[in-house]
C-alpha cells in the first residue's frame, strides 16, 4: 500500500512539473514580437520534421504586413519597469519606494541595496520595506529585484501559477548542492528518483540567473505589426496579421508511415514530436487570443484615437485592462511590450496606448500624460524664439487650459520630450 501511495504522489508531482514547463513556454511565446515569433517557428520547423509552417496568407486572405522602421530609441530595464510602475500603481509613499528600488537595480535586475541597513537607519520601516519589495517582485520579468541568485530563482518559480513545489524545495533547501550540480545527492535527500530529478533539472535550466539583462539593448531596426485595425460595417476591429497567425501543418502521412517501426527509441521520438506540434498549436492560439483581446480592449477604451484627427488618448492603466480581461498584470505587460498595431495613419506600439491619469480640471475630468506632452510641444512649437516660454510660463498656460501642472512637473515632461530649457532655446 505504501508503494502505491508513493507512486501516486510521484505521478502528481511529475504532472505538476510538466504543467509548469508548459506555462514557461507560453510565457516565452507571449514575449516574442512578430519577427521573433517567425524566427522561433522557423527553428521549430527545422527541428521537427513533421511540422510545416506557412506565413503566406491567412484564412481571411489578409496580405503579409510590411515591415516598418520605428523611431530610434533604446529599450532599457529601467524604462520597462518604470512604465509598469506608472501604469499599475497609484501615487503613494509605497510606490515611491518601489521606484527607488528600481533605480538601484543593476543591469542584471538585482537589487544592490543593503535593505537591512535601510531599516536599521530608520529610513524605512520593515512593513513598508516588505510591501514595496512584494510590489517590485510582481513586475515583469520574474526574478527582478532579487538580492541574490537564490532569491532570484525562487521568485521566478513563485511567479508561475501552479508553482512547482519540488523545484522550489531544491532551491530553498538544497541551494548549495544545486550550485555544485550534485544531483544524485539532491535526489536522495528529496526521496525522488533520477528520472524525476532530470525533469527538475530541465525545468530549472529554463530559469534565468540575470532576468534583466535582455532589456538593456537597442530595439530591432525593423518591426512588423501584430494587429491591423479595420473598419467593419462602421465598427473598429483589431485583427491579427499573418506573421502572428501562421498556418501550422502536421505532416500526418509522413508520421503514419513511421508509426509501425518496432524500435522503441523511434516510437518515443514520434510521440515527442507529435506532442511538440500539439503544444505549439495550443500556445499559438493562446498567444493570438491574448493579444487580440488586449487589442480589442484598447479599441473600446481609446475610440477617439482612431476616429479624431488629433488622435487624443484617455488615461488607461495596465491594471484596468488586466482586471477587465481577468488576466495578470504581467501577462498584459508582456502582451503589449514590443507588439505593434497598424492603422491607416501609422504603426503604434500597444504599450503607447497606456497612460497614467494626471491633473484633474475644474470639472473633474482626467487628462493623460500624453495629452499634456502634446500641449507642451504645441506651446513651444508656436513660441517666439527670441522670447521662449519658461517652464513657469508653460505651467501657467496649462493651468489656463484647466490643467493643474506644477513648474517642476513641466520641467520633467519637457526633459522627457528631449526639449531644451528656455535659455538654450533662445535665439539672439
Amino acid at each position: 500500500m505504501k508503494l502505491r501511495q508513493d507512486t501516486t504522489l510521484q505521478q502528481k508531482q511529475q504532472g505538476k512539473l510538466i504543467m509548469t514547463q508548459k506555462m514557461q513556454q507560453s510565457i516565452q511565446m507571449l514575449k516574442f514580437n512578430a519577427s521573433e515569433l517567425q524566427d522561433y517557428l522557423s527553428q521549430i520547423e527545422l527541428d521537427n520534421p513533421f511540422v510545416a509552417v506557412s506565413f503566406n496568407g491567412s484564412s481571411s486572405g489578409q496580405p503579409l504586413p510590411d515591415f516598418v522602421t520605428p523611431p530610434s530609441k533604446t529599450s532599457s530595464l529601467f524604462d520597462y519597469l518604470l512604465d509598469q510602475v506608472n501604469l499599475t500603481m497609484r501615487k503613494t509613499v509605497l510606490r515611491d519606494w518601489v521606484v527607488y528600488f528600481v533605480q538601484n537595480l543593476d543591469q542584471n535586475g538585482y537589487l544592490k541595496l543593503d535593505t537591512k541597513k535601510l531599516v536599521r537607519d530608520k529610513k524605512i520601516d520593515q512593513t513598508t520595506l516588505d510591501d514595496a519589495l512584494t510590489l517590485l517582485w510582481r513586475l515583469d520579468p520574474p526574478g527582478v529585484g532579487a538580492r541574490d541568485l537564490q532569491e532570484c530563482l525562487l521568485l521566478q518559480i513563485e511567479s508561475e501559477r501552479g508553482r512547482d513545489d519540488l523545484a522550489y524545495r531544491v532551491i530553498a533547501e538544497h541551494f548549495e548542492l544545486f550550485t555544485q550540480s550534485k544531483w544524485e545527492q539532491i535526489a536522495k535527500k528529496m526521496a525522488i528518483d533520477l528520472k524525476q530529478m532530470q525533469a527538475l533539472i530541465d525545468y530549472l535550466k529554463t530559469l534565468s540567473a540575470a532576468p534583466g539583462k535582455a532589456y538593456d539593448q537597442s530595439e530591432t531596426a525593423c518591426i512588423a505589426p501584430d494587429l491591423i485595425v479595420k473598419n467593419v460595417d462602421g465598427t473598429l476591429q483589431a485583427e491579427s496579421t499573418t506573421l502572428v497567425k501562421p498556418r501550422v501543418i502536421f505532416r500526418k502521412s509522413y508520421y503514419e508511415s513511421l508509426v509501425g517501426e518496432l524500435d522503441q527509441s523511434v516510437a518515443d521520438y514520434l510521440k515527442e514530436k507529435k506532442k511538440q506540434y500539439q503544444t505549439l498549436v495550443a500556445e499559438l492560439a493562446q498567444r493570438q487570443s491574448t493579444i487580440e483581446r488586449v487589442g480589442a480592449e484598447i479599441l473600446e477604451r481609446q475610440p477617439e484615437f482612431f476616429t479624431v484627427p488629433e488622435h487624443p488618448l484617455k488615461p488607461m492603466l495596465l491594471r484596468d485592462v488586466a482586471q477587465k480581461l481577468q488576466l495578470h498584470e504581467s501577462t498584459v505587460s508582456r502582451a503589449v511590450n514590443g507588439k505593434y498595431l497598424q492603422t491607416d495613419f501609422g504603426v503604434f506600439e500597444l504599450r503607447s496606448f497606456f497612460s497614467q491619469a494626471v491633473n484633474t480640471d475644474q470639472a473633474g475630468n482626467e487628462t493623460s500624460v500624453d495629452e499634456v506632452y502634446k500641449k507642451i510641444q504645441t506651446y513651444i512649437g508656436a513660441e517666439d524664439k527670441h522670447k521662449p516660454l519658461s517652464d513657469q510660463k508653460l505651467a501657467e498656460r496649462l493651468q489656463g487650459d484647466g490643467l493643474k501642472v506644477s513648474r517642476r512637473t513641466v520641467a520633467k515632461y519637457r526633459e522627457k520630450l528631449n526639449i531644451a530649457s528656455s535659455s538654450k532655446r533662445k535665439r539672439f
